[in-house]
């Protein structure tokens, strides 16, 4: 029910901004509103203001805002409202229809920049503490006498709080020598490090690029947030706040790690030590294996042991006002870049189409994110926002995108296309979008093993 409620209020607030978008710039430039709709298919709901139809339909998969003369200048009206012609949308200039068409778009970043300020500004970016947790072997870091367990509380004399500092420092060191100074039992001692250069793989596109670092790793001890029923952990006796401690005898310092570690010892048994209650205890846990697809479609099979995993350790830190607005447009652009890439990658197969994610997968993580809190929620609801204004910026009949780039070709070609040939496209990106949606819905299908059933 938590899933349900939160995918139609997310998706709800989603539609009812964008076309909000559009019908206020329609409305500030005089152009006619005939139909406000939110949802398709069957009216549930519906009053009708001064001039505007407002409906609320069965279907919350998009809406809708009908204009006066939006195709045809010379049709509109409905009912008791009279047509127009100094409202209808198709005789309005150009860069006025521009404007209409974007604002729908528009109005998505707009809230997702407004939600990255406002969580930024209140809730703030996750932090942690400088503490050192793995220590690669054969590494600066190792090689300089770092040990697991320090804390870093200046590099170069200026103070380090965060984990964040650290590899602020490190990153923008091009290589030159860095003077650490690190807590440890009790005293402070100064260390001296050369970070190395590295090739490292972007975690989302797998796209190498270089890198510096010192071969180490941030201590984030992971903790058992919760167990499934019936799962390996229940049967070997874990318990929701545990502490992670190591995994098959090697330890784990950060919730990835742990991860990895289940991941790989698919269909295994092996030895789970955790802290509880102040003491150390080893249990057997037995992890099941399951196949996941990744990003570039093969399917592998990883372990599972039933657990969610939260961080002991983390906390929260606000940005002032004016870094909050600065970081919020940061957040808004970076997510912009990083969906229109993966809409190129996909289109030019440079990655597989089972990357696509429909409305389960949307719900889904929806109901995830709202279970960990409002922020969490807030924060991939402005994920989605970025996703639903590039996705309706592609050049693509049906959407606004398609009506953009149709008067672009009327900018240059001086006229706009004919009636008939912007029906035409109409129903080729219809048709494209239900393939699209579709595919997308088939891959949600896959994701969750619909079709064990029919094996």
């Amino acid at each position: 029910m938590t899933t349900l409620v939160s995918f139609i209020v997310v998706i709800g607030v989603l539609i009812l901004i964008h076309e909000l978008g559009h019908f206020l710039v329609a409305r500030w430039a005089g152009v006619g509103v005939e139909r406000f709709s939110i949802g398709f298919g069957p009216v549930l709901l519906r009053w009708r203001g001064k001039e505007t139809e407002y409906c609320l339909s069965a279907i919350p998969m998009g809406g809708y805002v009908k204009m006066m003369g939006e195709e045809n200048p010379l049709e509109g009206g409905t009912g008791s409202i009279p047509y127009d012609p100094a409202k209808a949308f198709a005789l309005k200039p150009l860069w006025i229809r521009f404007l209409i068409v974007f604002a729908g778009p528009g109005m998505n970043f707009v809230l997702a920049a407004a939600i990255f300020i406002v969580v930024l500004g209140t809730v703030g970016r996750p932090v942690w503490p400088a503490v050192v947790g793995r220590v690669a072997e054969g590494s600066p870091a190792a090689a300089a006498g770092i040990q697991t367990g320090d804390t870093v509380v200046a590099i170069d004399g200026r103070r380090v709080t965060y984990w964040e500092d650290l590899e602020r420092a490190v990153d923008g060191s091009n290589g030159r020598r860095l003077d650490l100074t690190v807590r440890r039992d009790g005293g402070e001692r100064a260390l001296s490090v050369a970070p190395r250069q590295i090739t490292v793989r972007d975690p989302i596109f797998r796209e190498e690029r270089q890198d510096w670092e010192l071969g180490i790793g941030p201590r984030l001890t992971p903790t058992i947030g919760g167990v499934s029923p019936g799962s390996p952990a229940e049967q070997a006796g874990l318990r929701a706040g545990d502490h992670v401690v190591a995994v098959a005898g090697q330890p784990v310092f950060t919730p990835e790690e742990l991860i990895q570690a289940i991941q790989k010892r698919a269909g295994q048994t092996f030895d789970v030590t955790v802290e509880r209650d102040g003491a150390r205890r080893t249990v057997q846990v037995t992890a099941t294996s399951v196949k996941e697809r990744g990003l570039t479609g093969q399917e592998a099979e990883v372990g599972r042991i039933g657990v969610s995993i939260v961080t002991r350790g983390l906390s929260h830190a606000a940005y002032s006002p004016p870094a909050a607005v600065w970081y919020g447009l940061v957040r808004t652009w970076d997510m912009t870049v990083l969906t229109a890439k993966g809409f190129w990658k996909i289109v030019t197969g440079q990655l597989p189409m089972s990357n696509l994610g429909g409305p389960l997968q949307i719900a889904s993580e929806t109901g995830r994110q709202a279970q960990e809190g409002t922020a969490p929620l807030a924060a991939f609801t402005a994920v989605i926002s970025v996703n639903l204004a590039v996705l309706n910026l592609l050049p693509v009949p049906m959407l606004d995108g398609g009506h953009l780039f149709f008067f672009l070709l009327e900018a240059l070609l001086g006229r706009p296309l004919s009636l008939r040939k912007r029906e035409v496209a109409q129903q080729v990106g219809f048709v494209l979008l239900m393939l699209i949606m579709v595919l997308a819905l088939y891959n949600d299908l896959v994701r969750i093993d619909a079709f064990r059933f029919f094996k």
